[in-house]
């Protein structure tokens, strides 16, 4: 919801390309396979890489009688033009090491010559190449809004490959494929707007050709091919081309067109005649050409064929993402100035703004003018008598990217006249810093001399109806107008439920009121150790997610008891036996490193339980070290044997627990900075680090990597989280 120049921005460079970067993108996705199918093709030599012009150029010779040009193209296939024995002309691909005939080029076929075409130039020659090319330096412009976009969402660089949070399917995938396609799709860009720049010649290309001095030539000492030092230190596979003499006469040279540079060599001494290396803008267009087509590399081509698909559905993607968002705008009946009732919203993803169109509609329906924005677009309101803020809270008590500013702008916009005002915050008893924007922003407007408070601040837990509609009740009655919580406002969507049955529950004594509890599902889902369970404790809106461990094909959850825990509650009332409704999650970015040489689990209270589950399916045996926080000793019990186990069977390497009210009174990160050395040894030999557990152990925990990283490493802690090495999943 934020309103900035980037996303305006963005938009409207998505708005105005789609229609051609779709076109691009299929053909390009097309366009990719062609390279990977040529390389299937048996055509290049064993030790291309080592082969050297000594070697080839003889052989070449003495098996056909005239050779006109050798040619090696971006598949490393070698083709010579010329005659056979019998004077019959001929174009082949040649084994350069025993001349032997591997096949004859064939024609590109007419299905890629159309797409290639409709690729180039739309079918409509010079202006098509244009039209192509604007798309291409659109795309690099969508590109950069983008990762600024990314930037802002993620609050800087340092955090540009942290978790994100999943609001939605088409902004969750926008965001996180945008991430991996990035470098592919800068590329892409860059690359084909060089090509068209170059093609209508804005960059200049110096034209070469070798300055010989003829009267200098000379026809002694005669050598042998494989003689000639040039030859001998060029390999093949530095070649484009080597253009033949025409006769024996001295006068007639090798020319040697090379990656970098272009030589006239005698045909008799092996002299060099002649040697110009290319401008740089031969060299980038070359380079640039490679990198767009991936003719080079089968496993490049495949690289631009997934990352021309992720543009379609950026594209998708993009327009549902802006879709939903508009589906959260109001047109505003009344402006700002007129307007008696002014309500304003924070909101990261949109959802606060259903319960501000509720309250705003209703307004509306009964005569009273009202009016609807953000809270950064706070100002001075000169016929104001009401304001609503209704403000969720962002990551660790934080204000939305759309409230951020609103302090400021409150300081510097008083209002005229007394308005009456009411805080509605919105967040869940799950987060420790539950509406805490909200409640700073009550408190803020406690101090302005103009605002009266007409209800006290009200929390709405879980997007609750029903707590909504007690400060509906509480407003309605002191403002003397009528607001209700609609339910036609307030729907949220319905997911389809397992049904999965309780198999066991460790019950516990202990002043934490941890337990542990057993799930068997009626047939097999696709679940994995840190997946996420989602149960409904009311069978209404209120959803309690639970990391997930598979154990012996059965989920396990570990959970603490809560005083009035509605999800907690629920979970340790349940008996062995009894089915419960849920959903599975999938948490793709937080499962076990199948490939990592070393893993490292932090966890605190039961952040544990993922963790219990990838251990009991390291089966390859990966060295796994588990760093574990806790309150007491008896916290860790119900583990413990578990654990014991799993050493045993060398599924855990090692365990370190920190006891946060016994013993030395440790926190994890204390264990942490103890073993800092080995911390960065992981992570400097491709190991990864697994974070699950409470956000502020979590911060804790980051800035001390962030630290250490940088001291012992010399790299910041983004590096790594760029590489797959920090993996997190924290509440």
């Amino acid at each position: 919801m934020t309103i900035s120049v980037w996303r305006y921005s963005h938009l409207a460079l998505a708005v105005s390309s789609f229609l051609l970067l779709a076109l691009a993108s299929i053909t390009g996705v097309i366009l990719a396979f062609e390279p990977v199918s040529q390389k299937i093709q048996p055509y290049r030599a064993a030790n291309f890489d080592e082969l050297t012009l000594a070697q080839t150029l003889p052989v070449l010779k003495k098996n056909y009688a005239e050779i006109s040009e050798l040619s090696v193209d971006a598949n490393q296939f070698v083709q010579i033009k010329g005659s056979d024995a019998d004077g019959k002309s001929l174009t082949v691909y040649v084994d350069p090491q025993t001349g032997k005939i591997l096949g004859t080029p064939a024609r590109q076929s007419e299905f890629f010559q159309w797409v290639t075409a409709l690729h180039r130039s739309l079918f409509l020659h010079e202006a098509g190449r244009f039209f192509v090319g604007l798309t291409a330096f659109l795309l690099l412009l969508i590109t950069v809004s983008g990762t600024m976009l990314i930037l802002q969402r993620q609050r800087g660089v340092k955090r540009f490959f942290t978790r994100i949070v999943r609001d939605n399917f088409a902004q969750y995938y926008h965001v996180v494929l945008g991430r991996l396609s990035l470098v592919p799709i800068l590329i892409v860009a860059l690359s084909g707007t060089y090509l068209s720049l170059a093609r209508f010649e804005l960059i200049k290309t110096e034209k070469i050709s070798p300055d010989i001095d003829f009267d200098a030539i000379q026809s002694r000492p005669e050598r042998k091919l494989a003689d000639f030092t040039v030859f001998q230190n060029t390999r093949l596979s530095e070649v484009q081309s080597i253009e033949f003499p025409f006769s024996e006469d001295p006068e007639d040279y090798y020319t040697l067109k090379l990656s970098d540079r272009e030589m006239a060599v005698n045909q008799i001494t092996g002299d060099i005649l002649s040697e110009v290396r290319y401008p740089t803008a031969v060299l980038l267009t070359t380079l640039s050409l490679n990198l767009h087509t991936g003719r080079t590399s089968a496993v490049w081509a495949i690289i631009l064929a997934v990352a021309a698909g992720n543009i379609l559905f950026f594209i998708y993607s993009g327009f549902a993402i802006t879709w939903k968002r508009r589906g959260n705008r109001v047109k505003n009946k009344y402006s700002a100035d007129d307007s008696r009732f002014i309500i304003l919203v924070g909101s990261e993803n949109g959802s606060t703004f259903r319960f501000a169109q509720a309250i705003h509609q209703q307004l509306i329906r009964q005569g009273e003018k009202s009016f609807l924005t953000e809270l950064n677009n706070y100002t001075v309101f000169p016929k104001a008598e009401y304001l609503i803020a209704l403000t969720a809270t962002y990551g660790l008590g934080d204000a939305p990217t759309n409230a951020r500013r609103f302090a400021t702008l409150v300081e510097k916009h008083p209002q005229p006249h007394p308005v009456r005002y009411s805080v509605l915050g919105f967040g869940s008893h799950a987060y420790p810093d539950f509406c805490k924007f909200a409640f700073e922003v009550n408190q803020l407007l406690a101090g302005q001399k103009w605002a009266v408070p007409l209800v006290d601040v009200h929390t709405i837990n879980d997007k609750s109806p029903d707590d909504f509609s007690l400060w509906a009740e509480a407003w309605s009655q002191q403002a003397d107008i009528l607001i209700t919580a609609s339910s036609e406002h307030l729907k949220t969507p319905e997911h389809p439920l397992e049904a999965l049955t309780v198999t066991g529950i460790t019950q516990t004594a202990q002043t934490d009121g941890t337990f542990l509890i057993r799930l068997q599902p009626k047939h097999n889902l696709n679940v994995t150790s840190g997946d996420l369970l989602a149960i409904y404790p009311q069978n209404d809106h209120r959803e309690r997610l639970y990391s997930i461990g598979v154990l012996d094909n059965e989920l396990q959850l570990s959970v603490r008891l809560h005083p009035d825990g509605l999800g907690s509650g629920f979970l340790h009332r349940l008996t062995s036996g009894d089915t419960i409704q849920a959903r599975i999650i999938d948490n793709g970015h937080f499962h076990f490193p199948q490939k990592a040489p070393v893993v490292v689990m932090i966890s605190n209270g039961t952040g544990i339980a993922p963790f219990l589950g990838m251990i009991s399916q390291n089966n390859p045996r990966t060295p796994c070290h588990l760093y574990c926080g806790f309150r007491q000793r008896a916290s860790l019990e119900i583990y413990q044997r578990f654990l014991d186990e799993s050493k045993s069977d060398r599924k855990l390497t090692d365990l370190h627990v920190a006891f946060s009210r016994e013993d030395k009174k440790q926190y994890v990160s204390d264990l942490i900075a103890r073993d800092a050395d080995f911390i960065m040894e992981v992570l400097n030999t491709n190991g990864v680090l697994m974070i699950c557990g409470s956000l502020a152990m979590q911060k804790d925990v980051l800035e001390l990597l962030g630290t250490t990283c940088q001291t012992k490493l010399g790299k910041s802690l983004s590096v790594y989280q760029s590489h797959g090495q920090i993996l997190m999943d924290c509440y």
